[in-house]
């Protein structure tokens, strides 16, 4: 699988991308009444009829009612994967699969929540960003590791900690639950620092993940199953 770019190319795009991300609450909270998640799966597809074998990924996207978290729709895309596994540039693997799915929906979502980073992101421009910019959707990113920056990890269930990068807050650390790891929460586009942290805290239920992630996760590996 080709770079049609150079690593300098396509650091370049995610500054673009970077300086086009709004940073501050566009969206109507007392009217958000529809969340979509979105996750991502990869499989080998040996046994295509097509010319089109190899590695596939899968990006599922599941609809929610807000805030009872009640399932609406779901829908998936299948692509080929085109583009490489290297850390700080996964939005031009993934991103295309989840614009893709989300624009199968036929009810489109206020705000759109991915497993991936937004912009706690070497150049500020993660995989919730880079989706956020090029649908110009609200996003904001739920991940379960720390790509960059630093922050004191919590240690109470509900406890709290933000994380900076090059002296700029880029997100938080929240324990979501007792005896699990944090989860990392970043906006992504068109949604603040505080109301990313407000809104996923709110969709958090039962599980250490938000709900739209972690059905969408859920919904990915279904159809990974049932596609190998």
């Amino acid at each position: 699988m080709a770079i049609r770019e150079t690593t300098e190319d396509l650091y370049r795009i995610q500054e673009e991308i970077a300086s086009k991300a709004i940073i501050k609450d566009e969206l109507n909270l007392e009217e958000l009444n529809v969340i979509t998640g979105a996750d991502q799966a990869f499989f080998y597809d040996s046994n295509s009829k097509t010319q089109s074998k190899g590695e596939k990924i899968i990006s599922a996207v599941v609809l929610l009612e807000y805030p009872s978290m009640k399932f609406i729709d779901h829908a998936y895309s299948v692509l080929p994967v085109d583009f490489p596994y290297i850390p700080g540039l996964l939005s031009f693997r993934e991103a295309p699969a989840i614009i893709n799915a989300f624009h199968t929906l036929k009810t489109k979502p206020d705000l759109l929540v991915i497993d991936g980073g937004g912009i706690n992101h070497p150049r500020f421009a993660g995989l919730a960003t880079h989706v956020g910019v090029s649908l110009d959707v609200a996003t904001i990113g739920v991940a379960k590791s720390l790509l960059c920056g630093t922050g004191e990890v919590p240690i109470e269930e509900g406890e709290v900690r933000i994380i900076t990068y090059r002296d700029r807050a880029v997100g938080y650390y929240l324990r979501s639950k007792k005896d699990c790891k944090p989860i990392i929460i970043a906006p992504g586009h068109k949604v603040s620092l505080e109301t990313s942290l407000k809104l996923i805290k709110t969709c958090i239920l039962k599980h250490k993940l938000p709900e739209p992630t972690r059905i969408a996760h859920l919904y990915a590996n279904k159809i990974k199953r049932d596609l190998e």
